[in-house]
């Protein structure tokens, strides 16, 4: 590298492996030519634990850069005056290293006194600092770690206050120092602070997956322990190391990690892919770099479900170069960084992940496009300009962003719900992220004096960005001055909250489990049976995703707080002076600090350059600009106390003080103009099918949509709903996709019939059973254990899909009836009374002939249509039965003579009204495709239960007979 200048211990470094410098590309040759590399005295013979400590000086150092260019040299510069400064403050007392650092009480105070450290220990070995190779700034940094391991980081202390400064914090900082200055450590000195370490962070920490030791924290104290074991030469360290890392692999269902459908949680309760996500992917790029190629090398197949991850839980949340604030819970408070900072380390873990070698090259290409389109968007903090970077990170960047073999990606168009709750819209030109939460989610996290305002912030904040425009929104001190009773999309009470109300670490939740939507990759519905923290509010909320817009529903809001109830439209930030226009009804509106109206009968709203809100026939709504002041100490203990001012143009639904079944209705138009608005008013491109604390749903036929939220069982439109669910339809060319989803997570499925002619063949079909009809589709989507995921399906007008209907059907009945048939009638009944020779006990029996059917039966259901008729209730459980013998026929079949019943097969619900019942019937078909041709079941109620007379149609009905749908492999 030019302009080095390093001590003699540098030039004295290792001589790695050819195979491991083609391993580690370039950087890893100027590395083995000893111009960086911090090596043992010339004595030590050069081992795997030396080559491993070589790459992870790398890591920390960096190479292929010019330390006389930009953005470098500044970087090189400050890191230099940094040093000095901790350098010419370090004053080594009885209890602190440095003065305003005192040790013994706040644990805080020892990891600073570690990373200031390391600061001074990268001043020392980094080019241009002015302080390279500098022998009093080396002195001061061993004299500096053995104060703090007699004092502070002993082999005997008793840890207190926080577990993470003793676990992760402290040691991870003091490794990385000990790589920085190796050389001029003794054995004695390496000794002792691995000592240290390995009373702290043994390795029975990650001897099992619980506790502290699960996700990010779980990969951290990884970290650790395989950095002790590269200082200090310990393979069981390493091992232990390596070994950890896989639990972390694995998809989640529950608790800390990443889910399936690319959520992911820490603390349990708090979506958090921005902050520990980060922390955890960051982690394991960096022990996968530093393990590649060696006896510890991570080599678990499970690393492809966090390949997988990067495309599947990170990039859906990552725009423009920043992440979305809704997936980095306390850390929203923390001064000093922001979305786009916390979105840069994301990108900074993905490219060096994508540079381990780990990955496919399929898959590093593809990553490296992605990450090269988002560095290039951010104009509103450009990566190299970023000073939360480091110098290793700013060099992978630039080199990266001078490769011509490299094409950058352009932002990936999604529409996604994931069962964290969260959603995320990416269209063309703008983008939207909705932050929700339920009795599985917290309202917030508080902790460590964090967020202690953040109460509202998953109440439904709608979080939205323009491709060129607003994407400083939700930096530039947003948290510190905005309104924590108006954050953008949010209905709450205004009732007075202490700071961290509820409780620290996600302690505050909703009771109540409806959050979330369906989605078919495109579009999505989203909804929320919404609470207040510490509050009596009650309400449902509904999102709807469309391409240009987002419809807003709110329905019964309901309060007793005794304070007034608001739900804000929106509240943008609009800087520092500035005063973008701001229109109603194509009325310009006053631009000075503070004022305010009340707007009767508005249909249309819009900010200069921002977006647009329609009002679909007219509403009451309220209107603000105003600067407001705060500080980031009122949120966050550990922030400065300056006060900062910010405009805010805010809009907003005043239901009253403790309302009751209060609603309201909006669309947001991202980057729309007054006139686009105001036209839009005028002529609407969707229709509000129902909204109400049972159903909220719309319409949207230009794009050929129809999507509700049921609360419970009801009718919108033309899709009725047995119970809780989202449901998206989307009809276009012939064609109809659907997905269906429980928010609710309550039930093992859901039927939904869309009142639609014309559909005749079933195209695909994933976790949905369907029963096409002549004037109605039938679905039964199987959500039980789907985490609240989308089941989906598409029909066409074309094709036809063979429903089988019976060949034979009847029904028995015993006591004085056991010898009578009932075969020649259009209704058969069923009934258990748990009891022998009642007179009332009835059971069906149906017979198809599957004979016909090819391939390997996958699935059958049997549908046959039927309601509850019974004195004693509305609503029982129908089983179906496999029997013994496919032997008798409907004309002669009585109790008497009847097939045994033998195995149990599905269930279903009957209800009081004439309905559809789906029951799966697989395992009786399949072994009738494969014997004789016939399938003969049978339905009552389940063994040992009171059931409730069910009357069903029979192969005589002229309405709705039986039939059997069967798909085959």
């Amino acid at each position: 590298m030019d302009g080095l200048s390093l001590p003699e211990e540098y030039r004295n470094g290792l001589h790695l492996s050819r195979r491991r410098i083609l391993q580690l590309g370039g950087a890893a040759a100027v590395l083995a030519a000893g111009s960086q590399l911090v090596g043992p005295a010339a004595a030590d013979a050069v081992d795997s634990y030396d080559s491993l400590r070589g790459v992870w000086l790398q890591l920390l150092t960096g190479s292929g850069f010019d330390p006389a260019a930009q953005p470098f040299a500044d970087a090189l510069t400050t890191l230099g005056s940094t040093a000095s400064g901790f350098q010419g403050t370090m004053a080594p007392a009885a209890s602190s290293l440095w003065p305003d650092l005192p040790i013994g009480t706040v644990s805080a105070n020892v990891t600073s006194s570690f990373s200031r450290l390391k600061t001074m220990a990268l001043a020392y070995v980094q080019p241009n600092t002015g302080l390279t190779g500098n022998v009093s700034l080396a002195s001061a940094v061993t004299s500096g770690l053995d104060w703090l391991n007699s004092k502070a980081y002993t082999a005997t202390t008793a840890s207190y206050d926080n577990w993470w400064d003793w676990q992760i914090g402290a040691p991870q900082a003091l490794l990385d120092t000990a790589t920085l200055v190796y050389g001029r450590l003794t054995a004695a000195q390496i000794a002792n602070y691995c000592a240290a370490v390995d009373h702290f962070v043994p390795a029975s920490l990650v001897s099992s997956y619980t506790g502290n030791s699960t996700g990010a924290n779980r990969v951290d104290l990884c970290r650790v322990l395989g950095l002790r074991g590269v200082i200090g030469k310990n393979s069981s360290s390493l091992t232990a190391a390596q070994t950890g890392l896989s639990p972390v692999l694995p998809y989640v269902t529950s608790g800390d990690g990443i889910y399936a459908d690319g959520s992911f949680i820490q603390h349990k309760t708090i979506p958090y892919t921005g902050t520990y996500g980060q922390v955890l992917l960051d982690g394991l790029a960096r022990m996968i770099t530093l393990l590649a190629g060696s006896s510890w090398a991570v080599t678990d197949p499970n690393l492809q479900q966090l390949f997988t991850a990067v495309t599947s839980c990170y990039a859906p949340m990552i725009y423009n170069g920043l992440v979305f604030d809704g997936q980095s819970g306390r850390a929203i408070s923390r001064f000093g960084k922001d979305d786009h900072t916390r979105g840069h380390a994301l990108l900074e873990d993905v490219l060096l992940l994508a540079l381990s070698g780990a990955p496919s090259a399929s898959q590093s290409a593809s990553w490296k496009a992605m990450v090269k389109g988002w560095m290039q968007r951010d104009t509103t903090l450009p990566y190299l300009s970023d000073p939360t970077m480091s110098i290793p990170s700013l060099a992978r960047a630039q080199t990266l962003l001078s490769d011509p073999a490299v094409s950058p990606s352009p932002e990936p168009l999604l529409s996604k719900v994931f069962s964290m709750d969260r959603a995320t819209h990416r269209r063309a030109g703008w983008a939207a992220q909705l932050s929700i939460c339920s009795s599985r989610t917290s309202f917030y996290e508080t902790g460590n004096g964090e967020n202690l305002r953040g109460f509202h912030s998953n109440s439904g904040m709608l979080y939205w960005f323009g491709d060129t425009f607003g994407n400083d929104q939700y930096s530039d001190s947003f948290w510190p001055t905005v309104d924590p009773y108006k954050l953008p999309g949010t209905t709450v009470s205004t009732k007075a909250l202490a700071d961290a109300a509820g409780g620290t670490w996600g302690a505050a939740k909703p009771n109540t489990a409806w959050a979330g939507g369906a989605s078919d990759g495109e579009n999505s519905v989203v909804g929320q049976d919404v609470r207040g923290v510490l509050s009596t509010l009650v309400g449902k909320k509904s999102w709807f995703f469309l391409d240009d817009s987002v419809v807003c529903l709110g329905a019964g809001i309901s309060c007793t707080d005794g304070t007034r109830v608001q739900t804000t439209v929106d509240n943008r930030k609009l800087g520092v002076g500035s005063a973008p226009a701001f229109t109603v009804d194509g009325a310009v509106q006053p631009s000075t600090s503070g004022w305010s109206q009340a707007f009767t009968n508005c249909r249309s709203m819009a900010i200069e350059g921002m977006g647009g809100w329609v009002f679909p026939g007219g509403a009451n709504v309220s209107a603000q600009r105003t600067t407001r002041t705060g500080a980031w100490s009122d949120i966050n203990t550990g922030g400065p106390t300056d006060q900062i001012s910010r405009d805010y143009m805010s809009m907003w639904f005043d239901h009253g003080t403790n309302p009751s079944g209060a609603g309201y209705a909006y669309q947001l138009l991202p980057g729309a103009d007054a006139a686009t608005a105001a036209a839009r008013a005028a002529n609407p491109d969707f229709t509000v099918l129902a909204n109400t604390a049972t159903v909220q749903a719309i319409s949207c036929p230009a794009l050929g949509l129809t999507m509700a939220n049921f609360y419970a069982a009801g009718t919108a439109g033309p899709i009725t709903a047995s119970g809780p669910c989202s449901v998206l339809i989307k009809e276009q060319s012939g064609t109809m996709t659907t997905a269906i989803a429980d928010p609710s997570r309550a039930a093992n499925s859901v039927q939904v019939t869309v009142a639609r002619p014309g559909y005749t063949g079933v195209v695909a079909t994933s976790g949905i059973d369907i029963l096409l009809g002549t004037d109605q589709v039938v679905f039964l989507a199987r959500v039980g254990g789907s985490l609240g995921a989308s089941m989906t399906a598409s029909l066409n007008a074309t094709g036809a899909t063979p429903q089988l209907g019976a060949t034979a059907t009847s029904y028995v009945r015993d006591g004085s009836f056991a010898g009578t048939n009932f075969g020649n009638t259009t209704t058969m009944v069923d009934k258990n009374t748990n009891a022998l020779n009642t007179g009332y006990n009835r059971k069906s029996f149906l017979k198809f002939d599957v004979s016909g059917v090819t391939g390997t039966v996958g699935r059958a259901v049997l549908w046959v249509n039927g309601y509850v008729s019974d004195s004693g209730g509305t609503q029982t459980t129908l089983q179906a039965y496999a029997t013994d013998s496919a032997s008798w026929t409907e004309s002669a079949v009585t109790w008497n003579t009847a097939p045994g019943l033998t195995t149990p097969l599905g269930t279903g619900t009957a209800g009081a009204t004439p309905g559809w019942i789906a029951l799966d019937v697989t395992s009786a078909v399949a072994a009738a495709v494969g014997g004789a041709g016939i399938a003969s079941l049978a339905l009552w109620e389940p063994s040992g239960a009171v059931g409730l007379a069910v009357i069903l149609n029979t192969r005589l009905n002229s309405t709705n007979p039986p039939r059997l749908v069967v798909s085959t492999q």
